[in-house]
């Protein structure tokens, strides 16, 4: 007689609760703690509808993928005005697999790591070579996903062929870049070979400087060279590999869950071949990805 008692007082209990529009998570709880073993598995039902309202409710994460927008093919702006590039394509899809919203903010690169802290993107994934002394500050860095070499990118008649030809000649290079941090460190000796280094905020103005003949020479990372000499029948990549490097994505410090997520989200693009076909728009990288190795 208790139990069937009991078993009726619940059903009555559940009953109401639908009828009033009383929350689920406000009531069920106290009536699962009053209610005998006979009644547990009415509550147990009850309690992913508790569960299941705020979880709609909740709005998505927003990830900002902070990119230097003038790096083709990795990140850059396109004839449309939007962001493109390979590493905008795969933060998006691995967005998407999150549920998370995604969003681009363009970093000056000299001081992307500065905005970084600041909070005005949540990391910095856009061809960034992943560094000893990033590591060192505190930053958290995912695994590396592309080799990277520095070449010298000149015009067909300008009479550089190598390295060695650049003593006295005007080089350009990019502010806060593994090309600036080369030749004034390892490189050092080919630097004091030179007329003057000039450090420009973005390799297209390295590349200006050069169309209108201020420079002789750009020290470049090599897929950018290889993205703003194709179709162009002026240019020579002076390929001598100065210094190799690898490309990887740089959080804050307290961040390493959220790189861990997004390194999870791109594992499963790459099992599930969507890494690979967004390469293939981009084939001038695609045997330098190591993911794809």
């Amino acid at each position: 007689m208790k139990k069937i008692a009991a078993l009726a007082l619940a059903s009555l209990m559940v009953f109401s609760l639908a009828a009033c529009g009383a929350k689920p998570a406000e009531t069920a709880a106290p009536a699962a703690e009053a209610a005998p073993a006979a009644v547990e598995e009415v509550a147990e039902e009850a309690a992913p509808a508790a569960e299941a309202a705020p979880a709609e409710e909740a709005a998505a994460q927003k990830f900002i993928m902070g990119i230097d927008a003038e790096y083709p093919p990795f990140s850059y702006m396109d004839d449309n005005g939007d962001y493109s590039g390979f590493d905008v394509e795969i933060c998006k899809a691995a967005c998407e697999k999150l549920g998370w919203e995604f969003e681009v903010f363009g970093v000056n690169w000299d001081e992307k790591l500065i905005q970084l802290d600041a909070g005005e993107c949540d990391c910095v994934w856009s061809g960034m070579t992943l560094l000893d002394s990033m590591a060192e500050a505190g930053y958290v860095l995912s695994a590396p996903y592309y080799d990277n070499t520095q070449v010298i990118l000149v015009k067909k008649d300008s009479g550089i062929a190598s390295s060695e030809d650049l003593a006295g000649k005007s080089v350009a290079v990019q502010l806060g870049t593994s090309g600036e941090a080369l030749l004034n460190g390892d490189l050092a000796d080919l630097t004091a070979t030179f007329g003057e280094l000039i450090t420009c905020d973005s390799f297209l103005k390295c590349f200006t400087e050069l169309d209108g003949d201020a420079v002789d020479a750009v020290f470049v990372d090599a897929p950018v060279a290889k993205a703003y000499a194709e179709g162009k029948d002026v240019y020579t990549i002076i390929d001598e590999q100065l210094g190799a490097e690898q490309y990887g994505i740089a959080f804050r410090s307290s961040d390493q869950a959220l790189c861990d997520a997004i390194e999870g989200a791109v594992a499963e693009l790459v099992a599930d071949g969507t890494y690979a076909k967004i390469a293939d728009n981009y084939p001038d990288i695609k045997n330098n990805l190591l993911f794809l190795q």
